[in-house]
């Protein structure tokens, strides 16, 4: 490949006379002569003090700039936004959580196509900003790799921020004092890097490498570690040979790199959100793939790792033995995944999973295929006529698999968490919020504060909670989410009455209501959406282009007629 197609699109911004006014204004931030020669790499860095997920990584930016630029390259660093799930969560900022992920995708997308970048290297510590990165790089598709910022290490006697969550409402139903409160408070979140269970941050960094799309190991490295640093200076090698070979994003997302996410993030017991943000970047690399496909390989994929929420261990240690790399090659081995499909590193991921050892003997983290913890998907994709559209449950079989009770409604996260705190809420109850979905929040809020308020009082195996909102990684407990049609477009989670029975059945995939459809047509006329505060800004931009849940809730128009 010759030096100008190494160029394509920064020999546009930098060659000729006319372009002398770039070059001018290139120089003043550093750009020496040679540098207009060479390739130019954006590092997309979403560095902030607003998270301990992010802080750290400004200095992984400026590693994978010297990578970049030790490899032929020239390093440019750029930042994004980046919210806080944590912090803004039970709160109305939580609203503005999801809708991140598309300001983070419009802003590398928009720093990249002004600036003229020949590839791009994105590094993400937090649930929205990693899939936001790789949905910038599918619309991009030039030569691009994905680097997770890392997972904390554990707090005292190994907590971590469900501990605080569920330590709420452990002091409310008066299992814990304040003290107790406070000291948990103060030791569960001891510096840098994403939460550390497999929750969001860590499902999707360990999705994003199985797609192809972060070099080996990068989902499984502690955020402060010298192997950390490493990964970012090899991300920039490795998107010069990207550029060299001419091997972009769109060549690496293929349908079976997605079918590898999705089979992976099940055998990890991921978060729901994997779901959403799988869903979300398939659409911005026009590769077809719906709900259905989550359930057809859940049926043949086992949950396999005892970790967090739903199990016992964190990733760190999880790292301690190896990561994901083994269970890879034990997938791949048992043809649980696609060998051939192309990665960042220039090669498949057969060849990148040839020489990986297997676990040490007598490890307990990650099941063999013949104990697994649940033989198929914690994810069950559920239909009925509460949501004809589909639901997600995160269900692994230790809550039990099928529940009934009678409707508690509410018409937004804080109701339903003051009435888990005060009592109201009883064993046999299945609470129902709503309003709570990408168009209705607008946002589509995580549940954490309701789902760890059941969970520290006891009531895991005795309440249900279903949503058109979504759930945090660190949810667990009998739930189901992301209801659709959502209640805002008058779906039949709209029509939920207090005393309705309610059926959820993660067997045979399904959520139902039992009331008539006579019953439920005479309450369709009658109802009236709610009305919504938001009158502009992005939350409002948000509500009047967002799809449905069961598309990812992606904001992208339909095609232009060309």
């Amino acid at each position: 490949m010759s030096e100008k197609e190494l160029r394509r699109y920064s020999r546009v911004v930098v060659d000729g006379d006319e372009q002398a006014p770039s070059r001018a204004m290139l120089r003043a931030v550093g750009f020496s002569e040679d540098d207009f020669q060479r390739p130019q790499i954006g590092i997309a860095s979403t560095w902030s003090m607003v998270t301990p997920c992010n802080m750290h990584i400004g200095g992984l930016a400026e590693e994978a700039a010297r990578g970049a630029d030790s490899a032929g390259g020239k390093g440019v660093i750029f930042n994004t936004i980046s919210v806080s799930d944590g912090i803004s969560m039970g709160t109305p900022g939580m609203r503005y959580s999801l809708v991140s992920r598309e300001i983070i995708a419009d802003s590398i997308e928009a720093v990249t196509g002004a600036e003229g970048f020949d590839g791009v290297i994105a590094i993400g510590g937090c649930d929205k900003n990693m899939p936001a990165c790789v949905m910038a790089m599918a619309r991009l598709n030039r030569p691009s790799v994905f680097v997770y910022g890392g997972t904390i290490k554990p707090g005292a006697k190994r907590r971590d921020i469900v501990s605080v969550f569920e330590a709420v409402g452990a002091k409310s139903g008066g299992k814990i004092s304040d003290e107790e409160l406070l000291e948990v408070e103060r030791t569960a979140i001891p510096g840098p890097g994403a939460c550390g269970g497999m929750y969001t941050a860590n499902t999707m960094a360990s999705a994003i490498e199985a797609l192809g799309m972060s070099l080996a190991n990068s989902s499984a490295q502690e955020a402060v570690s010298l192997d950390k640093l490493a990964d970012c200076n090899h991300a920039g090698e490795a998107v010069m040979n990207l550029i060299r070979e001419d091997i972009k994003p769109l060549d690496i997302m293929t349908r079976e790199a997605f079918e590898n996410a999705i089979a992976v993030v099940i055998a990890l017991g991921g978060s729901t959100n994997a779901v959403l943000h799988l869903l979300a970047i398939a659409r911005e690399a026009e590769v077809e793939l719906s709900l259905d496909d989550f359930t057809r390989i859940g049926a043949k994929t086992p949950v396999l790792a005892d970790v967090k929420p739903s199990g016992k261990y964190l990733m760190s240690e999880l790292i301690e033995i190896g990561g994901i790399q083994p269970l890879m090659k034990r997938m791949l081995d048992a043809g649980m995944l696609h060998g051939d499909c192309m990665t960042v590193s220039g090669k498949t991921l057969a060849e990148n999973l040839a020489g990986v050892a297997d676990y040490p003997e007598g490890q307990e983290i990650v099941r063999d295929f013949d104990k697994p913890i649940k033989a198929d998907s914690h994810l069950a994709i559920l239909y009925g006529n509460l949501a004809p559209e589909g639901a997600v449950a995160k269900i692994t079989g230790k809550e039990g698999l099928h529940f009934e009770g009678n409707a508690r409604v509410f018409h937004s996260e804080e109701d339903a968490l003051q009435a888990i705190l005060d009592n109201t809420v009883q064993a046999g109850d299945v609470l129902v919020i709503r309003y709570e979905g990408p168009k209705g929040a607008p946002g589509m809020r995580e549940m954490l504060s309701p789902t760890g308020a059941i969970m520290g009082k006891g009531l895991g195996k005795d309440v249900a909670l279903i949503t058109d909102g979504r759930f945090s990684g660190g949810s667990h407990g009998f739930v189901v989410g992301h209801v659709t049609p959502e209640a805002a477009v008058g779906g039949p989670i709209a029509l939920v009455e207090n005393g309705d029975r309610l059926r959820i059945d993660a067997e045979s995939k399904e959520i139902s209501i039992n009331v008539s459809e006579e019953e439920l047509e005479i309450r369709r006329k009658q109802w009236v959406r709610p009305p919504s505060p938001v009158r502009r800004g992005a939350l409002a931009k948000y509500r009047g282009a967002v799809s449905s849940a069961s598309e990812g809730a992606v904001t992208i128009p339909p095609a232009w007629d060309v």
